[in-house]
């Protein structure tokens, strides 16, 4: 029996999708290292705390969240062949846990995340032509600290302001309906490490290069643009010719409505 591993993405959350279990394969997620919620980011919110208050992600590092991944890949593997997922900048850790034991890793999975080839990071990336239609600045306005005070990136996702709502539906989950949308943000953690997207995940052609890989292109990605992932497709399939992305399609923005993400249990489904 496969086991589906989720590393963590951005905000530190990952789960296994409960219909792919159904479906008879093992899955679990990998959480970020120390994440920790607080009183302050309760309802009624004190900002002037959530601001100041250190985050337990300070000094938490990229290493760290590999660490904590390549463990649970290794119990995992015990039990049968490990399927490695990583979604938008979860990408980056998948290729540094493939570079870490890619005898351990049957196959691994882009899901519209990054593939660091002829580029370093993520950040290096998002500076391309190819990432200009990204709408990820419009959720800059969620930013709730100062990140040399917490030693976080804290984002108060609980905000009731409108304008900034509207703009991160549109970015992240156009197709979805409101409550999708609010049960999306209410999914992810607030702090995130520092550093995450400035840390070289680049794969070795000699250990990363020789795993399996997929890719699960988003159509309308508004966060990691369609341009992007091809052109680190491209990239990818040019440094190990032999060993080249299968490519699988979503029509659907950077996170899936419902209608979609079941679209997306079908393709993992079919890929043991």
């Amino acid at each position: 029996m496969a086991t589906f591993v989720f590393a963590a993405g951005a905000n530190g959350v990952s789960a296994a999708p409960n219909e792919l279990v159904l479906r008879g394969h093992r899955g679990v997620g990998v959480d970020q290292p120390g994440q920790q919620y607080r009183r302050s980011y309760q309802a009624p919110q004190d900002l002037a705390a959530f601001a100041t208050e250190p985050s337990a992600l300070a000094g938490v590092t990229v290493a760290d969240q590999v660490a904590a991944t390549v463990e649970v890949v290794r119990r995992a593997a015990a039990h049968g062949p490990v399927v490695l997922v990583g979604a938008s900048i979860g990408g980056a850790m998948v290729s540094l846990v493939a570079d870490a034991v890619p005898d351990l890793i049957d196959l691994l999975v882009y899901d519209t995340a990054f593939c660091c080839v002829d580029l370093a990071t993520p950040d290096e990336y998002m500076a391309t032509p190819e990432a200009a239609s990204s709408r990820v600045g419009d959720l800059l306005g969620f930013i709730a600290a100062d990140p040399s005070v917490i030693g976080a990136i804290r984002f108060n996702w609980r905000t009731a302001d409108p304008d900034l709502l509207t703009a991160a539906k549109e970015a992240f989950l156009a197709e979805g309906t409101d409550a999708e949308f609010y049960a999306f943000l209410n999914s992810m953690a607030p702090d995130d490490l520092v550093g995450k997207g400035a840390t070289p995940a680049r794969g070795d052609r000699t250990r990363w290069g020789r795993v399996p890989r997929v890719y699960v292109r988003h159509l309308r990605d508004r966060i990691v643009s369609l341009e992007l992932q091809d052109r680190m497709i491209r990239e990818a399939d040019a440094a190990t010719p032999g060993n080249r992305f299968r490519v699988f399609d979503l029509d659907t923005s950077h996170v899936p409505d419902a209608a979609r993400f079941a679209e997306l249990v079908d393709i993992y489904d079919t890929l043991v």
